[in-house]
């Protein structure tokens, strides 16, 4: 069955950085838009950070654009979100998503969403 394993979340101060991972397996990685949301507490899930299979395109949510960055190692089966210059707001726990197919915007509708690694940033 397909697997989304996310690591590397934690507890950071302002200004610092992180880096999630996602390990997938049970899936045609290579064919897979793959991509990262968020949940804050008593907020709704939103899209953070994508990456589309077959032109490498990269979208992010405006409020971590120049802070966060998307890749992927089709080779291991992985896709990582650098975090830097964490803010308190970025707190949430953060999810490893992937889809097949066309880009869609905002990457709408995974078919499979990993279990989710908490980021604590504080001031």
């Amino acid at each position: 069955q397909v697997q989304l394993v996310e690591s590397g979340g934690g507890s950071v101060q302002a200004g610092g950085s992180l880096r999630l991972s996602c390990a997938a397996s049970g899936l045609t990685f290579s064919l897979y838009n793959m991509g990262w949301f968020r949940q804050a507490p008593g907020k709704e899930r939103e899209f953070v950070a994508g990456m589309s299979w077959s032109d490498m395109s990269t979208y992010y949510l405006d409020s971590v654009k120049g802070r966060f960055t998307i890749s992927r190692d089709n080779t291991k089966n992985m896709v990582f979100l650098q975090m830097n210059i964490l803010k308190p707001e970025d707190t949430a726990v953060y999810y490893c998503a992937g889809k097949p197919g066309a880009w869609s915007t905002e990457l709408r509708r995974p078919y499979y969403w990993g279990q989710g690694t908490q980021v604590t940033v504080s001031s």
